[in-house]
Order: C-alpha cells, then sequence, then structure tokens
C-alpha cells in the first residue's frame, strides 16, 4: 500500500455540488500530501464549473484504460462531454443515470485493487429513481455491487457517531426491520469498525426503539423486549461493552457521548437529527461490512447553490482523509 493511497472520489449528481467540492479537493496541497484523489465524474463538467466559480480547473484528465498516477487527476466517464449541458440545480435522470454510473466504476476500481478506497460525493435519491434504478440510497448499492450480505452505515465524526440498524426506509416499516440478528450486526459491526478508529472509547450505546426505550412493554409492539436487549445480551456475552436500550431522548446528551465510541440507531432520523445539529458538514458517512473501503460525505446535493462556488468542501475533505486513514489501518 503506498503511503499516500489512491482514493477514487465520485463527484456525485452533475447538477449539484459535488463537481465544485472536487476542483476544491484536486487542489488541495493538504489533502495531496495525505491522498491521492482521483476524481470519477465529467471532465467537461468540471471544466464548465471551473469556469463558473472561478476555481482551478483540473491539472490532469485520464480516459479510461490509463494507469492512474500517484497525483490528483480526474478519470473521464463522460468524453463525448454530453453532460456539460446539464443545467445546474435541476433534477434530471440523465444526472441520476451518470451519478449512478461513476459509482460503478469506482467500486469496479476497488475491487480490481486500483484504487485503496472509495468515497462518494453527493447524489440525488430522486435523480437516481428517475432514471429507474432500484436502489434507495449509495449504502445499498455498494452492499449488492460487492455482494455483502451484513452491512450497515455509520455516520463518524468527533462529537458523535452513530451506527443504524435500518436506514433508507419508511418509519411505518422499521418496527419489522428490528430483529435481534439485525441488531446484533450492527453492534457487531460498530464494534470492529471501532477498533480501527484510534482514540474512539470501545463502550456501545443502544437506543430503543420506542418512547422511554418501551417502558417496560408500555410503548410499541415490545421490540426492546423481543429484540433490542436479546441482541445486547447476546453482544455482552462476546465480550463487548454494551449500554443500553436506552431512550432515544438521552442517548446523545453530552456524558453520554463523552463515555461511548458509538450509539446504536434503530431508524434515519434518530441518529442523523443529533449529527446533523452537532457536526454538520464534518461528519462522514462509513459503510460497515464491505470488502472494501467506502466513506461519503453526510450532505445532499444542495441544488439550491450549485455551481455557485459557495458550498463547503470540509465533510468531503474529512471523508477523503478517514478513507486514507482506514485503507492504511
Amino acid at each position: 500500500m503506498p503511503e499516500r493511497p489512491r482514493i477514487a472520489v465520485t463527484a456525485g449528481d452533475p447538477a449539484g455540488v459535488g463537481p465544485e467540492l472536487c476542483l476544491r479537493l484536486l487542489a488541495d496541497a493538504e489533502i495531496a500530501a495525505t491522498a491521492t484523489p482521483i476524481v470519477f465524474g465529467s471532465a467537461a463538467v468540471l471544466r464548465r464549473v471551473a469556469e463558473t466559480t472561478g476555481l482551478p480547473a483540473p491539472a490532469r484528465t485520464l480516459a479510461v484504460g490509463e494507469p492512474f498516477p500517484d497525483a490528483p487527476a480526474v478519470l473521464d466517464l463522460d468524453p463525448a462531454g454530453t453532460l456539460a449541458e446539464i443545467r445546474p440545480g435541476r433534477l434530471s435522470a440523465t444526472a441520476g443515470r451518470a451519478a449512478f454510473a461513476t459509482v460503478g466504476a469506482a467500486i469496479d476500481a476497488a475491487l480490481a485493487g486500483q484504487v485503496a478506497a472509495v468515497t462518494t460525493g453527493p447524489v440525488n435519491k430522486a435523480a437516481i429513481a428517475a432514471a429507474g434504478i432500484p436502489f434507495p440510497g449509495h449504502t445499498e448499492l455498494f452492499a449488492d455491487r460487492t455482494a455483502s450480505s451484513r452491512y450497515c452505515m455509520m455516520q463518524y465524526s468527533d462529537a458523535v457517531t452513530a451506527s443504524f440498524v435500518t436506514c433508507h426506509v419508511g418509519l411505518r416499516d422499521v418496527p419489522a426491520l428490528i430483529t435481534q440478528r439485525r441488531v446484533l450486526d450492527v453492534i457487531e459491526l460498530s464494534a470492529a469498525a471501532l477498533s480501527r478508529l484510534p482514540g474512539r472509547p470501545r463502550r456501545i450505546l443502544v437506543c430503543g426503539l420506542n418512547p422511554h426505550a418501551g417502558e417496560g412493554g408500555l410503548f410499541g409492539a415490545k421490540e426492546e423486549e423481543d429484540a433490542i436487549v436479546p441482541a445486547i445480551e447476546s453482544a455482552r456475552a462476546a465480550g463487548l461493552d454494551v449500554v443500553g436500550p436506552l431512550p432515544p431522548d438521552t442517548a446523545f446528551l453530552p456524558a453520554r457521548r463523552a463515555e461511548s465510541g458509538c450509539t446504536v440507531c434503530m431508524y434515519h432520523d434518530q441518529g442523523h437529527i443529533p449529527l446533523k445539529a452537532l457536526a454538520f458538514d464534518r461528519a462522514v458517512n462509513i459503510t460497515l461490512g464491505l470488502p472494501i473501503v467506502r466513506t461519503s460525505v453526510d450532505h445532499g446535493t444542495a441544488f439550491d447553490i450549485a455551481w455557485q462556488g459557495e458550498a463547503d468542501p470540509r465533510s468531503l475533505f474529512e471523508a477523503v482523509r478517514m478513507a486514507a486513514a482506514l485503507a492504511l489501518s
């Protein structure tokens, strides 16, 4: 493994802020000292965004099939330049299809050993759906393309870290997906990840699904008693330091966060609300359980400010740094 691992960075939806974030990434000397980003996307879009925003244009562009250099570069997946006609801030099936294709190419490069990790830029789920692609998000696509059956999302930051038993599903579908096996899988995957993250406490907190963690069966359909508590007991029997189930409204208090490395959440907003409140633009999305390293920004395409040079690149920078650290661990 090179001292500065190559990281495939997908530009995300070309109509969103992903291209301008990638331009900043390619030009950043501190990132180049840590990792070698290879941006997967449309060189024509990146050049157009550079002209629009005044950001530096890519210094090096590669054609498909060229060997990856040990210097920042763009792998041009749009050699005809057709995506340059996409309008910023507009949802389109064309943009969704292009974003999906760049992720697939990056996964293939990682599986082939051409890059050490993949960091994904923001995609628009509605654009992907409009393109007829049957994946609700990046996480599910990575699991499918890598044939991974045991995986989960972890959102990491210094302020708060959370893993998710369910993620991109509606609230009415969540209770049926809370099983002892699934909760235990997420606890175990989170414990394995914490062992690779330096300086993080090994203790794992587990939220209940219902208010007051079910209040002894008064709320909900005994998801805590039937699934969450047995999973916690199994994890403890295996030697893991696990606390819970905790009422979700107190699980993220400062004292709790200080004593733990990760909080296992039962559904998307249970963890994403405190994450966005405490670490917006700094958190990193990590997919656990894959045979490759995958990190991502923790924000969306921000169509309202796309191609204006205003997007904050911190989450992308942190995601690339984390990808490099995990690739070397």
